[in-house]
C-alpha cells in the first residue's frame, strides 16, 4: 500500500474570527489577539490556542512512499489559496489511496482539514467512505475510524489511545537520535506567516514530516512489519533521497540525524 505522512501548519482565521466574534478591527494581527482573548474568556482556559474551526491552513507538507518511489515536498505552491492546498491533499488520497500516516493527526490536523473542506465545498468519496455501498475494505479499515490503520496517528496509537500518555514529536525524534524541532515550532508560525515568512514555514513543515516518517518506519519495526534489515534499508534509501535533494533545510536535519 502507499503511505502518505502528511503534517499542516495553520495561522488563526482572521476573516472568520471578524465574523464570529463580531471584531471590527482591520489588522489581523490585533483581530487573532481578541479572538484568543475571547475564547479564553469564554472556556476559562488559558490555552494559546484556538479550536479546529478557526484554524487557517497555510502550508500542507507530505512525504509518499510507493512500492517504487519516495518524495517529501509541500503541496501546491508558495502563493497558492488555502482552497488550493486543501484541494491538492484530497486529490492526492483518491489518486493513491495511501495509507494516512501523522502524529496528532486525529487531534488536530484532521479536524482542521475537514472544517476547511466543509468551508470550500471540497469532495472526497474516498477519504469519507466507510463500506456503506457495500466497499467491505473500506467497512473494516478506514480513514475515519480512530481503531482502524487505514490512517494512523502515531501519536495516539502509541499512546495506547490514552490522552494522558500522548508525546510531543519532537521529544520521540530525539530519543531515537532524529532532530526534532529545526529552527522553529508551531507557535512561531503565525508570526513567521505575519513576516512574510512562508518558505520558512513550508521548509519546518516538510521536517516535521520528515521526523514522522522515520518514526513511522521504526513503529513498523517493532510490529514486525519490517525486518531489521528492511528498516535499515528504509532508512537509507530516506537518507539518500534528502541528501539528493541538495535543500538546506535537509542539509541541517542530515547533520543532527545521529542513526
Amino acid at each position: 500500500m502507499n503511505i502518505f505522512v502528511f503534517d499542516i501548519e495553520t495561522i488563526p482565521d482572521t476573516e472568520n474570527g471578524r465574523l464570529l466574534y463580531q471584531i471590527e478591527s482591520d489588522s489581523d494581527k490585533e483581530v487573532a489577539k481578541l479572538m484568543l482573548k475571547k475564547r479564553q474568556d469564554k472556556t476559562g482556559s488559558t490555552s494559546p490556542f484556538l479550536p479546529s474551526h478557526l484554524q487557517r491552513i497555510v502550508a500542507i507538507s507530505g512525504a509518499l512512499r510507493s512500492k517504487e518511489h519516495f518524495k517529501i515536498a509541500s503541496l501546491g505552491k508558495i502563493d497558492s489559496s488555502e482552497k488550493e492546498l486543501i484541494d491538492s491533499f484530497f486529490k492526492c488520497l483518491e489518486k493513491y489511496l495511501p495509507l494516512l500516516v501523522s502524529w496528532n493527526g486525529s487531534g488536530f490536523d484532521l479536524p482542521v482539514l475537514h472544517y476547511r473542506a466543509l468551508l470550500y465545498g471540497i469532495s472526497s468519496p474516498s477519504y469519507w467512505n466507510i463500506g456503506e455501498d457495500g466497499d467491505v475494505s473500506f467497512r473494516w479499515n478506514n480513514y475515519l475510524s480512530r481503531y482502524h490503520y487505514r490512517h494512523s496517528d502515531l501519536m495516539d496509537i502509541l499512546a495506547g489511545y490514552q490522552g494522558r500518555s500522548n508525546a510531543p514529536l519532537t521529544e520521540i525524534a530525539l530519543m531515537l537520535g532524529l532532530p526534532g524541532k529545526l529552527g522553529m515550532d508551531g507557535s512561531q508560525v503565525w508570526n513567521y506567516f505575519l513576516e512574510g515568512k512562508l518558505e520558512a514555514i513550508r521548509n519546518y513543515c516538510e521536517t516535521d514530516v520528515l521526523n514522522t516518517y522515520l518514526i513511522y518506519l521504526r513503529f513498523e519495526l517493532i510490529r514486525g512489519k519490517l525486518t531489521p534489515e528492511a528498516y535499515q534499508k528504509e532508512c537509507a534509501y530516506a537518507r539518500e533521497y534528502i541528501i539528493q535533494e541538495k535543500k538546506p533545510h535537509f542539509d541541517e536535519f542530515i547533520k543532527t540525524w545521529k542513526n
